[in-house]
C-alpha cells in the first residue's frame, strides 16, 4: 500500500521505499569499500555490482529519448543508472555539486514519469553528506 509523503504530494510505494533503503545501503558498501577520489564510472559500475548482488535490475549508461509535442528526439537523455525501471541515479565524485545537478534530475524523473532519484556524490569523507534524495512533484 502506498505511504504518503506529505510535502511531495505524490505517492511513493512501499516497493520504491524498499529500493531506495537498498541504493542507500549499497552507496555506503561501495564508499566504504573504495574511499573518495575515484572516477565516476568506478564507483556506478561498483554501485550497479552491488544493486544487482542484492536482486534489483539495474541498467546502465541508458539513452533515453525526448519526445516533445510531435519531435522525437533520440540524443535525449543519459541517465547514469537506472534502477528497476523506476528510480534514476545520477552518480557524482566531484569537490562541489553544481545545483544546476538537481535541476537535470528533477527534469529527468518527469520526463520519464518517474517520481524517485537520487543524487550520490562519492567524492566525500561521509557518504551520507553524498547522498540527496529528490522527489519529482508536479511543483516543480
Amino acid at each position: 500500500m502506498p505511504r504518503r509523503k506529505e510535502d511531495a504530494k505524490i505517492m511513493i510505494t512501499d516497493e520504491e521505499e524498499r529500493i531506495a533503503k537498498i541504493i542507500v545501503n549499497s552507496a555506503y558498501q561501495v564508499h566504504k569499500k573504495l574511499g573518495p577520489g575515484l572516477l565516476e564510472k568506478i564507483y556506478e559500475a561498483c554501485l550497479a555490482y552491488e544493486l544487482e548482488k542484492a536482486g534489483l535490475k539495474v541498467k546502465r549508461q541508458i539513452d533515453l529519448p525526448i519526445i516533445y509535442d510531435e519531435l522525437y528526439f533520440d540524443e535525449g537523455l543519459r541517465l547514469d543508472l537506472y534502477v528497476e525501471e523506476s528510480i534514476i541515479i545520477e552518480i557524482k565524485a566531484v569537490d562541489i555539486v553544481n545545483p544546476i545537478w538537481k535541476a537535470q534530475l528533477i527534469s529527468h524523473l518527469k520526463l520519464t514519469q518517474n517520481q524517485l532519484g537520487f543524487l550520490i556524490n562519492f567524492n566525500v569523507p561521509l557518504i551520507k553528506d553524498g547522498i540527496k534524495r529528490y522527489i519529482y512533484t508536479k511543483n516543480y
